[in-house]
């Protein structure tokens, strides 16, 4: 039976994420001696990953449990992540006038890490297909329209470009571009009457 000592179990299937201790190392529970070890290994169990989030009081109203969210991870920003309300903790930081809530991954991606960052948009319904597809968008306030067609001023080689563009579903306020510009173009963003393609400019990188 005293064998049985030198095993160590963990009490769920999870990764070892850090080593804390060496041999010859003391162990105690609660790491109370000062030359002692808390803790031989962390581990963490991959596929119940939650994001912790801060909402404040004012708000919290609008958050209920199993409710569907998106996660979007600083390491990862082209990426987005379903995600659903799992708990709000029954308690307020009264210096910051915030609750706690708990959101957990409805889908595993082994992209996903424990620490990481990330930042969560609380949906009122659930997303499907076309939720989830890519899209280019602009402002309204970039567009130009004339004869019922629409435009934007592409910004090329340090000129201007009045390039043709095939709007689609109206966002906010941004619009859909279906063609004639592509994520990373760089647009004049409130163009002024008096602009005319061949017009030279310069950007302001600030």
């Amino acid at each position: 039976m005293t064998v049985d000592y030198a095993f160590i179990r963990a009490p769920f299937d999870a990764v070892v994420l850090t080593k804390n201790a060496d041999i010859g190392d003391i162990i105690t529970p609660l790491g109370a001696a000062a030359n002692a070890k808390a803790a031989v290994v962390s581990i963490a169990d991959m596929n119940s990953l939650q994001v912790e989030v801060d909402v404040s009081e004012s708000n919290i109203g609008q958050v209920a449990v199993k409710q569907p969210c998106e996660i979007q991870l600083d390491a990862l920003p082209d990426s987005r992540f379903r995600g659903e309300v799992y708990m709000i903790v029954p308690t307020a930081d009264r210096t910051k006038a915030t609750i706690l809530v708990k959101v957990k991954f409805v889908d595993n991606d082994a992209r996903i890490l424990p620490e990481m960052s990330a930042k969560v948009a609380f949906l009122q319904r659930q997303m499907n297909e076309d939720d989830l597809r890519p899209r280019t968008a602009v402002n309204s306030g970039s567009l130009v329209t004339r004869d019922g067609k629409s435009s934007v001023f592409l910004i090329r080689d340090g000129q201007l470009a009045e390039t043709p563009v095939t709007t689609g579903e109206k966002i906010g306020d941004m619009v859909e571009i279906l063609s004639g510009v592509k994520a990373g173009d760089r647009i004049v963003r409130r163009p002024a009457g008096s602009l005319k393609t061949g017009t030279r400019v310069s950007v302001s990188e600030k």
